[in-house]
């Protein structure tokens, strides 16, 4: 590899590495089933580990136990720790970083040229999850999108329209709403 592709290459390295994690790092992200949590308890061995949130949405933790952990920040769990911590550690000094969202995914079905579950790292719209599944077919129908949203706590299923063919003209943009973890895109025909 010459001396340029080889800086090329870095370079791409570099700028990934940067993005990856950017809506982990989102101060306001809600963490899902299926994320990857490194957490510690700094001056304490043996309090450092990868966590994952099972899929009944809770975590275990040394001293802690078990608590719920979807639907919260990073930063919700930490304060969750440090007052469950304290009665055996005075005055915690907890970490929890967001290594992996394996659980923040959309699906998009129906009239796309690729249909399925789609993870994602960043914050992504309808028009963006379109193109993730390819787009429509031609048996699409542009103008009676849907999206489905259900609400962590209550269990109430929403749905929000998309006139895919007003907004690629530029029109109705606020119908291209950003999606949430575990929202659906559904493609009529």
């Amino acid at each position: 590899m010459g001396f340029g592709r080889m800086k090329l290459t870095i370079a791409a390295l570099f700028l990934c590495v940067l993005s990856w994690p950017a809506l982990a790092q989102d101060a306001s992200y809600r963490l899902n089933p299926g994320d990857i949590l490194d957490i510690s308890v700094w001056k304490e061995e043996g309090m450092q580990r990868e966590t994952l949130v099972l899929p009944d949405g809770m975590i275990s933790f040394p001293l802690a136990g078990h608590l719920m952990a979807a639907g919260k920040t990073p930063q919700e769990i930490q304060e969750s720790l440090i007052v469950r911590i304290r009665e055996f550690i005075p005055d915690p000094q907890i970490t929890v970083t967001v290594v992996r969202t394996e659980g923040n995914k959309i699906y998009v079905v129906g009239q796309v040229n690729n249909p399925g579950e789609f993870p994602v790292s960043h914050r992504i719209d309808v028009m963006q999850a379109l193109s993730l599944a390819r787009g429509l077919t031609p048996f699409g129908d542009e103008n009676d999108i849907r999206i489905l949203r259900r609400d962590p706590a209550t269990g109430k299923e929403q749905a929000f329209t998309f006139d895919y063919s007003a907004v690629k003209n530029g029109k109705g943009l606020e119908t291209n709403v950003q999606l949430q973890s575990g929202d659906v895109v559904v493609v009529p025909d």
